[in-house]
């Protein structure tokens, strides 16, 4: 039966147009912007995930800035220490030349005057950003517990947190101002003759003068030993810390890359599928408007009935 108030066949070509329409708008959507998952709209749970997966790799962003600041940190103590290891290594071969009979002791007390004051401008100098974990004044709370951030992490819930790596300047002090006895270089040591020699910047730092006895010399040199074996382990400790570091940032980078790629799985429009699904859809398109054309002309078809 033909009718001429409704056009069934219209009607039906007309929907199949706008439901192709619709296809073909998403799909040059799609390409248009590289992407599947656009909004949530697109994949309510695939768009939640791949929001937290880009919240995680801009915070990977963030931790990898904060390990370039703990590594400068580090780096500015560790070369710091390792020029105080050379400069005490001057004064123990300076302590080493003393112990011969005919030494001018004042002459070699002269140089080591130099080089201990050369251990006090190294620690100073030492601070990176305010940090010194090297040098501490006589007023003020030192460097303290260093805590680096070293990763995100997500729980079993999916609650956000963060590992830290954490160096106690405690270890690494070498000039306590406030307190001599917490920096490797100011604190007393007691030698074998009971003597107490500090090496810089404490109250008994080492002296030579032409009174200065081979047991004294003795002791001074056992002080200077000692303060060697100690900077040599917060190297280690420090160059260990690094080494740590390092591989934080490594291990971030990877990881970023890998939620890169996962979000990419997500979200991202197959370039090829999407093209091909075009051409689909833009012929299709082409033969809905010819079946709409065919379907609207019926009903001048029915004019020849009354003729």
């Amino acid at each position: 039966m033909s009718s001429i108030l409704n056009n069934t066949s219209a009607t039906n070509a007309l929907k199949t147009l706008r439901s192709i329409n619709t296809q073909l708008g998403k799909t040059q959507e799609q390409i248009s912007t590289g992407l599947k998952i656009n909004s949530a709209k697109d994949g309510a749970a695939f768009f939640s995930i791949a929001t937290t997966m880009r919240s995680d790799i801009k915070s990977l962003d963030t931790v990898n800035s904060l390990l370039g600041i703990g590594a400068a940190k580090v780096d500015t103590a560790a070369v710091g220490t390792e020029d105080a290891i050379d400069t005490t290594q001057k004064i123990k071969d300076l302590l080493v030349s003393a112990k011969e009979g005919s030494a001018d002791k004042t002459l070699i007390q002269t140089q080591i005057t130099q080089l201990q004051a050369q251990l006090v401008t190294t620690a100073k100098a030492s601070s990176y950003n305010g940090v010194n974990m090297l040098y501490k004044g006589a007023t003020g709370a030192g460097a303290g517990v260093q805590n680096v951030t070293a990763s995100i992490t997500r729980d079993s819930s999916n609650n956000f947190g963060t590992t830290s790596i954490s160096i106690d300047s405690a270890q690494t002090l070498l000039i306590d101002g406030a307190t001599a006895a917490n920096g490797i270089l100011s604190k007393d040591r007691t030698g074998a003759n009971s003597n107490n020699y500090s090496i810089a910047g404490g109250s008994n730092n080492i002296t030579l003068t032409a009174a200065t006895t081979d047991a004294q010399l003795s002791d001074m040199l056992e002080a200077v030993d000692g303060a060697l074996k100690d900077m040599t382990k917060s190297s280690s400790t420090l160059g260990s810390v690094a080494n740590r570091i390092e591989s934080s940032g490594e291990f971030a980078k990877k990881l970023k890359s890998n939620l890169e790629a996962g979000v990419s799985k997500l979200v991202d429009t197959d370039m090829e599928e999407a093209s091909a699904k075009l051409s689909a859809l833009q012929t299709q398109q082409q033969l809905a408007v010819q079946a709409l054309s065919i379907a609207n002309s019926n009903s001048q078809n029915i004019l020849s009935l009354f003729r």
